[in-house]
């Protein structure tokens, strides 16, 4: 029998419980072993509970316990996961997480002192929830050259987008309803910023480049200068609007990113709705594939926790290393990256605008009045920023994919 520690009992940690009780059979036949959690670490006690009696509050009695060999930290947040993680570590006891901002910052880090230890640090459910895209990067795809990974990887921001859309809805009517549905948290920053899109993207990337990308290196934006305008003309240049997060190799640089992109109907990513999530990576060999589905919620992230147990328990004794040195990793200013733009600005501003950006495709929507728009040709990041702070009358872009 193998006996674990969850820390953190709230949406993901008792997740975990509850998947290791109702699939218990089918857990003990994938790890070739019973899992039993032997403790739960929260600062609350839960009177009445099924498992209230695991309930302590002193994160010693666990690390010093060497029953416990395998950890599940979900508790999130930077500290203290980082510092009980560490000790976990290095008291020869594996750690998996559900922590995107944990791993973001310290992942690196983490998986060199598991190595170190003979044990493993590993965390499936930091990216895309139950999506089980990272262990399929490390281990069925690895011997692949990633060459490019996009993705939409935040639910909240998806949902959002999807009503404005569909619905017409204005941007703060959607985010109030995401509230109220609990897709989106009270203080909802870290998803319209971008910030968690950014930390998983961070992730990805440094498992695709093998080396440690920051995220404070990632450019990012968010969705709150999206207008119900940019919707109509989406859907007169038959596209969608969605939140990305990418990386890739070009020309013999490292870029990413995270932005709102315009994306053809014609392709997959934009046609991924509400909170579901999808990613997209690319291999030299391989060609395209999609990995597909909920990106957060409490079973689904519980399920990629617990599929990271059973991955530990089948490999006792072993460490399960991660293409992901602790070694920085150069990323490529956006600026020298290129691409098309779709560009929208007063009436007035058409001869700014052709003057400016030369050989552009004009947009013409009946539903919006007073305004020229079009898309660019292919330029850097550098060139149409210069461009566009000139152009009379300028009143927002997107990317196009």
């Amino acid at each position: 029998m193998t006996k674990i520690a969850v820390l953190g009992y709230g949406t993901v940690g008792s997740g975990v419980a509850e998947v290791l009780d109702v699939n218990a059979e089918h857990v003990e036949d994938s790890a070739g072993d019973k899992v039993e959690i032997k403790y739960i670490l929260d600062l609350r006690d839960f009177p009445g509970d099924k498992h209230e009696d695991k309930v302590i509050h002193d994160f010693e009695v666990i690390v010093s316990d060497p029953e416990v060999e395998v950890i599940c930290e979900t508790m999130g947040g930077i500290e203290p996961a980082f510092t009980f993680s560490k000790k976990a570590l290095e008291s020869g006891k594996s750690v998996c997480t559900s922590n995107k901002e944990l791993v973001a910052a310290h992942g690196p880090e983490l998986v060199e002192l598991a190595k170190k230890n003979n044990v493993s640090y590993l965390f499936e459910a930091s990216v895309g929830g139950g999506i089980p895209v990272l262990r399929s990067m490390n281990d069925s795809i690895r011997h692949e050259r990633l060459d490019s990974i996009t993705g939409i990887l935040n639910g909240t921001t998806n949902y959002i987008l999807t009503k404005m859309d569909q619905e017409g809805a204005d941007f703060d009517s959607v985010l109030k309803v995401a509230q109220d549905k609990g897709y989106a948290e009270r203080n909802p920053e870290a998803d319209i910023e971008g910030h968690d899109a950014c930390r998983k993207t961070a992730i990805l990337a440094s498992i695709m480049s093998g080396q440690f990308v920051k995220h404070e290196d990632i450019y990012t934006e968010g969705i709150t200068k999206i207008t119900g305008e940019d919707f109509e003309y989406a859907r007169e240049l038959h596209m969608a609007i969605k939140l990305l997060g990418s990386c890739k190799r070009e020309d013999g640089k490292f870029f990413a990113m995270v932005a709102p992109f315009l994306i053809p109907f014609d392709e997959a990513l934009a046609n991924v709705n509400g909170v579901f999530n999808a990613i997209n990576v690319h291999g030299n060999m391989l060609g395209d594939v999609m990995y597909y589905g909920k990106g957060a919620g409490k079973k689904a992230t519980a399920s990629a926790v617990v599929a990271d147990v059973i991955d530990i328990v089948r490999h006792k004794g072993k460490h399960i290393d991660w293409n992901m040195k602790n070694v920085p990793a150069e990323v490529a200013s956006i600026n020298d990256d290129v691409r098309n733009f779709f560009v929208r600005c007063d009436a007035a501003g058409e001869s700014s605008a052709r003057e400016l950006f030369g050989d552009i495709k004009e947009v013409v929507c009946s539903k919006v009045n007073g305004e020229f728009a079009f898309v660019s040709p292919e330029m850097s990041e550098r060139d149409f920023a210069e461009k566009f702070e000139k152009l009379s009358g300028a009143k927002g872009y997107l990317r196009l994919l």
